[in-house]
């Protein structure tokens, strides 16, 4: 397991799937964002959900993505549902 292991919500299929989309440091995953990591991951799974979305907004936050703040749930799901309908 790698580095991005060490934030929370990213265990290692999560991790595999961010590298595999270009993303192999927490700082990469701070300058792509929650959303645009989220998209390239889509790109390669389409099973992408959001709670993946919520996982990796949260990793950059620095919280368990239960702990997301109503307002920032709330503009990740207009996100995923603008682009998984």
């Amino acid at each position: 397991m790698g580095e991005l292991t060490t934030l929370p919500n990213i265990a290692a299929k999560l991790e595999k799937q961010l590298a595999d989309a270009g993303i192999t440091t927490i700082k990469e995953l701070e300058k792509v964002g929650s959303r645009e990591a989220w998209l390239r991951i889509l790109d390669r799974d389409p099973s992408a959900c959001i709670m993946r979305l919520s996982s990796l907004e949260g990793a950059i936050q620095g919280v368990r993505w239960h702990y997301l703040d109503d307002e920032t749930k709330a503009s990740l799901k207009q996100f995923y549902k603008e682009h998984k309908g």
